[in-house]
C-alpha cells in the first residue's frame, strides 16, 4: 500500500520500519538473494527430474529399434541396466525433488520468512526498495515510486 509523504509516493510495504539499520536491511537483502538462487536452484533441479524422465521413456523405443535391428544383447542391456534405474542409491529424481523440496527448500524458505518477521516486521524487499527510490528520478515518467 502506498502513502504519500512529502508529496512523494511512498511503498509501506516495502519501507524500512523504526529502528532497523542498515547492517540489518543489508543482511536480509543478502538472505532474500539468497533464497531467489535456491528458488533457481530448484527450478534447475525440476529441469533435471523431466531430463531424466524424458530420457528414461526415450530408452522403451531405444530397446524396440535395437531389436528390430537384431542387436538383441545390447537392447538386453539398456533394458536391463538403464531402463528404470535409479539415478542415486535408492532414488528416481521424484523422490530427489521431494527430499529437496521437503528438507533443505523449505528449512531455507522458513528461515528467511522468519528473519523478516523478527527482524523488520515481515517486511520483504527493503533493501531492493531503498535502491529503487536512490536510483529513480523523481517526477520522470517511467521512474514512479509506486503502480
Amino acid at each position: 500500500m502506498a502513502y504519500e509523504q512529502e508529496g512523494q509516493a511512498v511503498d509501506h510495504e516495502h519501507s524500512r520500519p523504526a529502528g532497523v539499520d542498515d547492517k540489518t536491511v543489508e543482511a536480509l537483502g543478502d538472505l532474500s538473494k539468497a533464497l531467489e538462487t535456491i528458488h533457481r536452484v530448484r527450478g534447475h533441479l525440476y529441469s533435471a527430474h523431466q531430463l531424466v524422465g524424458g530420457a528414461d521413456l526415450t530408452l522403451d523405443r531405444v530397446v524396440k529399434l535395437l531389436r528390430e535391428a537384431g542387436h538383441d544383447e545390447t537392447a538386453d542391456r539398456v533394458e536391463r541396466e538403464l531402463l528404470g534405474r535409479n539415478v542415486l542409491p535408492g532414488r528416481w529424481t521424484f523422490q530427489i525433488m521431494e527430499e529437496f523440496d521437503d528438507g533443505y527448500y523449505a528449512a531455507f524458505q522458513e528461515i528467511e520468512r522468519d528473519a523478516r518477521e523478527k527482524l523488520a516486521g515481515g517486511r520483504r524487499h527493503i533493501f531492493e526498495a531503498e535502491m529503487k527510490e536512490r536510483r529513480r528520478t523523481h517526477g520522470m515518467p517511467g521512474h514512479e515510486a509506486t503502480p
